[in-house]
């Protein structure tokens, strides 16, 4: 009985694994993509552009934008981290930098997320874990360079945080939160003061 549970709870988590890396498809350049069109039924273009730049603003303020098309095209790079290790002793293995796209058009708005490129981290001489100078290897090449479980567990982190950007995007674009409710989120995080106590 324990056997059959415990291949149940393997075979599982085998499926949410491959899922995750099922989000992330090629590109006519052959790059990783995660590309998705979602409808926003009676709200017209400039709405819709305006929720895209107030979604990157409330949930990805460090993302550098790039300069405004003549289209309704929101486009900028960011990057996010990538942990390894076992769970008590997980660190930053490296950082991922990735390019989106936001656009727009009455009533209908896509998005996708590409260019992904892996930095590793490597500690330095206080213990902290820091950016290797000089090496950036695109995630489509990174076969050659990583460890194919290394890699696998990149792709499955970096399609989790695409489908999360995307399901973000459709709540906030489908239903905004008001300025009080994102000054309320960040306030919630407790702060602490070490000069006095």
């Amino acid at each position: 009985m324990k056997t059959i549970l415990l291949s149940l709870v393997f075979v599982l988590f085998a499926k949410i694994t491959v899922a995750q890396q099922g989000l992330l498809s090629f590109d006519e350049h052959n790059k990783y993509i995660y590309y998705q069109v979602a409808d926003a039924p009676g709200l017209p273009q400039d709405t819709l552009h305006f929720r895209g730049l107030s979604f990157l603003k409330a949930y990805y303020p460090k993302s550098k934008l790039k300069p405004l098309t003549e289209g309704k095209i929101i486009s900028g790079e960011n990057k996010f981290l990538v942990y390894g290790g076992i769970s008590v002793l997980k660190h930053e293995k490296g950082e991922i930098a990735y390019e989106f796209n936001i656009e727009v058009k009455d009533q209908k708005y896509r998005f996708w997320l590409t260019g992904f490129v892996f930095t590793p981290y490597q500690r330095d001489r206080y213990g902290n874990f820091v950016p290797q100078v000089g090496i950036d290897i695109p995630l489509e090449n990174a076969i050659t360079k990583l460890d194919k479980k290394e890699l696998d567990g990149y792709l499955d982190e970096t399609g989790a945080f695409c489908k999360q950007f995307g399901e973000r995007l459709k709540q906030f674009i489908l239903s905004p939160p008001k300025k009080e409710e994102i000054i309320k989120k960040e306030e919630s995080t407790k702060k602490v003061v070490t000069d006095k106590w």
